[in-house]
């Protein structure tokens, strides 16, 4: 390809782009396929001689898109948001388009400064205090790790990487059972295990970690010889939007000397409206945050932002200087490449840039106040019909609520059959989770481009199709 062909592909691809985001809504939002369908129609062998791009492309829409989940369709209300805002995609392209490796200062001196600055203005929109440094990590996951490998070498003394686990004292880490299956991951990964992580109960309407649980397990670790590492607390939980109380438990973890991690992945986008600060009072005490532009916000993924008070103890974590990644003759510079795990970066900073400002946030206020009131709006409608209960109530935009089964239906059997004939219907998208042990069916408003309009096709469809499948 020539930089002619370049230019012509490029522009294909970008006036493709606008057609289809623009046609959304005449597709499914999930498709209907079956396993090993796209599988199938691509070819088993790979080609030996070039082809021409007109038949790749050709390909692509007639293989490919037909058998694609449309994450950007205004009536996915399934998990969470993963928006694209047309601003972020058009960033990606100059980020594809340069395609820098930003691992370090001297590599890209542009995506590092300006990582810096988006860091801190996504601070200050949050409300967050000075104090806080920042890292745009690609993943809510990877901040995870990076925050639970921190609470493993301070509390070995910084002596984790270099002699192991073997011989060292019983690592504990502390959070309820609300907290994404990252967390899990996270432990495993580190080396800590799975029995030690510590699951303490939880109460109230959002879930809350029970602090004084909280304060009694650690205390009893302490007494039976384990060593506490840290806590991870969670605001916005994936089943049903589960928060922990920030401010109890960062005064236990303040007691015991314990890092705080706080979760926020996505709930912690809300944060840009003052008044619902109130989920995640006491964050500013935590040791790390973590949120997800790339969630509600609508910067394309990946764009997951670690806040951290003591970023000196992350480089200490993860920081390896050969000599060829040495920035010789510059001092005080940051070399984003020691905040994470991998050593190669992308330059997710740029779309985020472009977002805040082509939008401002005021704009992003009034669109995530908008699918808060339309979820508890369409929750209240549900609640009113006589066949669906709420099981949890709206936190945020994001409720759950089952559909009451005939007297001799499994209830459990009954919802996953409505989860699935909503979804094979293909007006909208949504999952199921479990409540206390029972099927429940998940719903949230987080789509960029969601309107009221879609919110009320939710419920027709969800209604109908009950009364259906009765």
């Amino acid at each position: 390809m020539n930089n002619d062909d370049f230019r012509q592909w490029s522009q294909r691809a970008a006036d493709w782009g606008a057609d289809y985001r623009n046609n959304l809504r005449e597709r499914p939002v999930r498709p209907l396929i079956e396993p090993g369908d796209i599988y199938r129609s691509i070819e088993a062998s790979p080609p030996e001689d070039a082809e021409s791009m007109d038949r790749i492309f050709a390909d692509f829409q007639e293989k490919i898109v037909p058998g694609m989940t449309h994450w950007q369709h205004p009536r996915f209300f399934a998990y969470f948001p993963a928006n694209a805002a047309p601003v972020s995609v058009v960033a990606e392209y100059l980020v594809s388009a340069m395609a820098a490796q930003c691992m370090l200062w001297q590599t890209s001196p542009a995506a590092t400064e300006l990582e810096m600055r988006t860091v801190d203005w996504m601070r200050q929109a949050l409300g967050l205090p000075e104090g806080f440094s920042g890292v745009i990590q690609d993943s809510a996951s990877s901040a995870t790790l990076n925050a639970v490998l921190t609470m493993r070498e301070r509390a070995l003394d910084w002596q984790g990487n270099k002699r192991g686990l073997a011989g060292q004292g019983r690592l504990r880490i502390y959070s309820s059972d609300q907290v994404h299956t990252s967390i899990d991951r996270a432990i495993w990964v580190s080396g800590i295990g799975e029995d030690n992580l510590v699951r303490i109960p939880v109460a109230g309407r959002f879930r809350a970690m029970d602090a004084t649980a909280l304060d009694a397990a650690i205390v009893a670790d302490r007494a039976a010889g384990m060593l506490p590492a840290g806590i991870i607390a969670s605001v916005g939980g994936t089943s049903t939007g589960g928060t922990d109380d920030i401010a109890a438990v960062a005064a236990v973890a303040g007691r015991h000397g314990l890092y705080l991690h706080v979760d926020a992945a996505w709930a912690g986008s809300a944060m840009i409206c003052p008044e619902y600060r109130h989920f995640w009072a006491g964050a500013e005490l935590a040791d790390s945050i973590v949120f997800n532009p790339h969630k509600w916000l609508g910067a394309q993924f990946d764009c997951s932002m670690q806040f951290i008070r003591r970023p000196e103890d992350l480089v200490r974590t993860l920081a390896i200087k050969p000599e060829f990644l040495k920035t010789h003759g510059r001092d005080g510079i940051i070399n984003y490449s020691e905040w994470s795990v991998p050593l190669g970066r992308r330059f997710r900073a740029l779309k985020l840039w472009f977002l805040l400002r082509a939008h401002g946030l005021e704009n992003l206020r009034t669109m995530i106040r908008n699918h808060v009131a339309w979820s508890e709006g369409l929750a209240a409608r549900l609640a009113r019909e006589v066949d669906f209960e709420i099981v949890t109530e709206p936190m945020l935009s994001l409720f759950s609520f089952r559909h009451k089964a005939a007297s001799a239906a499994d209830a459990d059997e009954h919802n996953l059959r409505l989860v699935n004939a909503i979804n094979d219907d293909g007006r909208i998208y949504l999952t199921q989770t479990k409540v206390d042990g029972k099927v429940a069916i998940r719903f949230q408003v987080g789509q960029f481009d969601a309107t009221a309009g879609d919110v009320d096709a939710a419920f027709t469809a969800i209604t109908e199709i009950a009364r259906a499948t009765a």
